[in-house]
């Protein structure tokens, strides 16, 4: 895999800069956006021109949205004019693209307006591709995703792992499975805990956190505490009443994993709540003991964690926090106050995980902005983008040293 910060850029050079700025107007929490800019800025400073490509929300549900906002932000904090240009895929994008000039960095239009951005289209790559001659792959939140303006630029172009995409991936390695302790107070992902048991926190919507991270993470934590939609899947799949808690977009497939995980015998404890918190169509919420089920009108938005669950909390060598266990923006922070609560003695050993559960939660220890890619990376020890990077080197520099992990 080959490293931007082993490249000198040249004068000229016509660069695109995959990154993953899914961050919306309000811009709540930059991080995501904040780790690119000392690349952009050196790509800049050499005289490179650079089309910026990223992305927000999604085509699937009609969230997608301009991203003028984006360079309006860039351009403050880069202190040099960033144009924002509407289109990417098409003609007219691709001669903006030519007629970039020394040092200059444009937006180009958000790739998640297109369909094809998350489905991987080969042609809508293609004509991705048709901005520059190399490619620099950003953007850590979205590395295990296999979508055209990442992976599929690869195809095309010689491509080089941005600092921003290595540094979220290194700073992860002390978290692994396995890793040595440590504790670190210290504001990014370094640290990984000391001695003691290991608990993973799995909230959230998003079915990589039932598919990678229930699978991957009862493996090797002590305790597994679900909220969101892993809890409502492995309630539903242990027969209780959930009424009408959300599923996620993937409900079958998480169903198969968390019995796959129930059905096996050791790895970790999993926390099953008590009492479950659910709110009613005009927006009551109740506290229900579970075994009564929830009212097929009602639905789960946050619980209550346990005594015993909070003690392992307490002790723990390290802790994820993979997702807001509870509907957290909306007022329900019963689980999230108690895992907090139970680690403020030690935010070295606790990492949070995620765009959302970074800037929902109140807390200023460690954190990553990758969600699943996070935790894919935690569990497998790679992402899809590394994977395709250490291919395209070794296609496009058969001298170059074929490995995956940055």
């Amino acid at each position: 895999m080959r490293l931007l910060a082993d490249h000198t850029p040249a004068p000229g050079e016509r660069w695109i800069y995959s990154a993953g700025f899914n961050a919306g107007p309000a811009l709540a929490d930059t991080g995501r956006i904040d780790v690119e800019l000392a690349d952009l800025a050196r790509l800049s400073d050499a005289g490179a021109r650079t089309a910026l490509l990223s992305h927000q929300g999604s085509a699937k549900d009609g969230s997608a949205r301009h991203l003028d906002y984006l360079a309006d932000y860039l351009s403050r904090r880069l202190g040099r004019p960033v144009r924002y240009l509407p289109e990417n895929s098409t003609a007219r994008a691709r001669a903006w693209a030519r007629e970039l000039g020394p040092g200059e960095i444009a937006l180009f239009g958000n790739t998640r307006l297109d369909p094809g951005e998350e489905r991987g289209d080969p042609e809508l790559a293609r004509a991705l591709a048709g901005l520059g001659d190399r490619v620099a792959i950003g953007g850590f939140s979205k590395a295990h995703r296999r979508h055209a303006s990442n992976t599929g630029l690869l195809d095309h172009l010689p491509g080089w792992a941005a600092a921003g995409l290595v540094g979220e991936a290194r700073a992860l390695d002390p978290w692994a499975a396995g890793a040595g302790a440590g504790d670190s107070a210290g504001g990014g992902a370094g640290g990984g805990g000391g001695d003691g048991p290991s608990v993973a926190v799995l909230g959230g919507v998003k079915p990589e956190k039932t598919l990678i991270g229930l699978r991957g993470l009862t493996r090797t934590h002590h305790l597994v505490i679900p909220g969101g939609v892993v809890l409502n899947t492995l309630l539903a799949v242990t027969g209780h009443r959930i009424g009408r808690s959300e599923l996620g977009s993937d409900p079958e497939g998480c169903a198969r994993a968390a019995r796959e995980v129930l059905a096996r015998t050791g790895g970790a404890g999993i926390h099953l709540p008590r009492v479950v918190v659910a709110a009613g169509p005009d927006g009551t919420v109740r506290h229900l003991p579970l075994d009564r089920g929830v009212p097929d009108d009602h639905a789960i938005v946050d619980f209550e964690v346990q005594p015993g669950a909070i003690e392992l909390l307490r002790r723990a060598g390290r802790v994820l926090v993979a997702g807001t266990p509870g509907r957290h923006a909306e007022g329900n922070r019963h689980a999230a106050a108690a895992v907090l609560a139970a680690r403020a003695h030690a935010p070295g050993g606790t990492l949070l995980l995620g765009g959302d559960t970074v800037a929902e939660l109140p807390w200023d220890g460690p954190r990553s902005t990758g969600g699943g890619s996070a935790l894919q990376y935690l569990v497998e020890g790679t992402c899809a983008v590394f994977e395709a990077l250490a291919a395209n080197a070794a296609r496009t520099d058969p001298e170059h040293r074929p490995e995956q992990r940055p």
